[in-house]
């Protein structure tokens, strides 16, 4: 559990930097250069990544039950995600009416993923690992909200129509073919 704590730290703490210190982080770059800092932002980040995963398979290898979850909340999980594979293409796809109105898909699918994960996962390593990513994105999108919004080129049906179309082919492809080969666990 002192890995995966430790990856949370690091990974989320550098996550953290803009709601926490947003002046201090734009101190920073205008000191070191935005290349630098996303260097550092990188490898720190990585750094937090790796031992996020490698904490959160240890506590897989000696699990600690909280509480048993029900079998169907596993197709809630489901349901949960295809949203939530929407949202985070729509933080990339360009001209989508999805990020025009929501402002930040990304950390709207990391709420519904960690939220549809906790209620089908009774293990402590799993309310730990999705608890923290859900608090964390609960503060940073209400950081994000009170920051002036970033102008966006307007949204076109074609951009939208891209963003779900590319959303539901990741989510079909993650989870009928990724997800029990990355994370070892089926879908359903």
């Amino acid at each position: 559990m002192t890995v995966l704590l430790l990856g949370l730290l690091i990974f989320l703490g550098v996550h953290s930097v803009r709601i926490l210190a947003d002046d201090w982080r734009g101190a920073q770059i205008q000191r070191m250069g935005v290349l630098p800092w996303k260097a550092a932002y990188s490898v720190a980040s990585l750094l937090g990544f790796v031992l996020m995963i490698w904490g959160y398979g240890q506590t897989r290898l000696d699990p600690v039950w909280v509480w048993q979850p029900p079998q169907g909340l596993s197709h809630v999980v489901s349901l949960f995600m295809i949203p939530a594979f929407v949202l985070l293409v729509a933080a990339y796809v360009p001209r989508n009416h999805l990020k025009a109105k929501m402002g930040h898909p990304m950390i709207l699918a990391v709420k519904l993923w960690a939220f549809s994960h906790l209620l089908a996962n009774g293990r402590l390593g799993d309310i730990v690992l999705f608890g923290a990513f859900l608090v964390w994105a609960i503060f940073d999108f209400r950081a994000a909200r009170r920051r002036p919004p970033v102008e966006m080129a307007t949204p076109s049906v074609a951009g939208t129509v891209t963003t779900v179309v590319v959303g539901l082919v990741a989510y079909l492809l993650f989870a009928f073919y990724l997800h029990v080969r990355l994370i070892g666990v089926p879908v359903m």
